[in-house]
Order: structure tokens, then C-alpha cells, then sequence
């Protein structure tokens, strides 16, 4: 199992989907200070939908705000830990026991035989998936 599953805040944005958007915001970002523990983008519709796991919350609205972004706040499950084969299996699992359907998972190996994964359930199972989880 993982060693570490916690519940985060992340932040979504609906962006323009346009060479040099997503560098623009990255670096003023980077420009705050902004760490960010986890980060994607994706087209959806015409715009690009950038979702973001910031270190301190309270400092990334600040920074977007600064650099003009527009984020909604909403809860996922960050995933750390010893990458072993079947690591991911073991998560999804859980939450099927517990009968709580996962919305969208991205999992990478992170080198040094790490890995890391997000994913992400209906706001109405976000508690179960918690509990099933071990997720604090």
C-alpha cells in the first residue's frame, strides 16, 4: 500500500487554450513562490482546463489572483510512496470494496522507485473515499 494518501485542495481553472498559456501562469507561479505538489493540463471544450495541488492554498489563491487566474477550490486524494508492482491496484481496489467509483487517476513512477498519483471522486464520496483510504 501506499505510504502516504492524504485528502488536498486543488485548484481548477478553465484557461484559454493557446500557445504560451500554460508557461505564462506556471511562471508567475514560480514568480509567488508557488510550490505545487501536483499539476495538470487538458483540453475541455474549446478551453484548457489546468487543475493544481499547491503546497499552501492560501498563498497559490493569492498568486493566481495575481496573475489574473480564476480557480475553484475542490478536494482530490495525493498518493506518495515505495513504487511496487501492483501499488496502484491495491488503492483502486480499496475504493472498489467500499463501492466508490473514482472520476479520473493519473499515477507516474517518479524515479528512485517512487511514485505518485492523484485521483479524484464525486464530492458526495469524498468522506468514504477517506475512510477507505486511510486518508487524513
Amino acid at each position: 500500500m501506499a505510504d502516504v494518501i492524504r485528502k488536498v485542495d486543488y485548484y481548477k481553472a478553465q484557461v484559454q487554450n493557446k500557445a504560451g498559456e500554460g508557461a505564462r501562469i506556471l511562471s508567475a507561479l514560480r514568480g509567488e513562490g508557488i510550490n505545487l505538489l501536483f499539476f495538470t493540463g487538458f483540453p475541455r471544450g474549446r478551453k484548457t482546463q489546468l487543475d493544481f495541488v499547491p503546497e499552501d492554498g492560501p498563498a497559490f489563491r493569492k498568486a493566481a489572483r495575481k496573475a489574473g487566474l480564476a480557480v475553484t477550490k475542490n478536494t482530490a486524494f495525493l498518493a506518495q510512496g515505495q513504487d511496487s508492482p501492483g501499488v496502484i491496484a491495491e488503492i483502486v481496489s480499496k475504493l472498489a470494496d467500499a463501492r466508490v467509483n473514482i472520476t479520473a487517476l493519473d499515477a507516474v513512477a517518479a524515479g528512485g522507485d517512487r511514485y505518485g498519483a492523484i485521483l479524484w471522486v464525486k464530492p458526495a464520496d469524498v468522506r468514504k473515499a477517506a475512510k477507505a483510504l486511510g486518508a487524513k
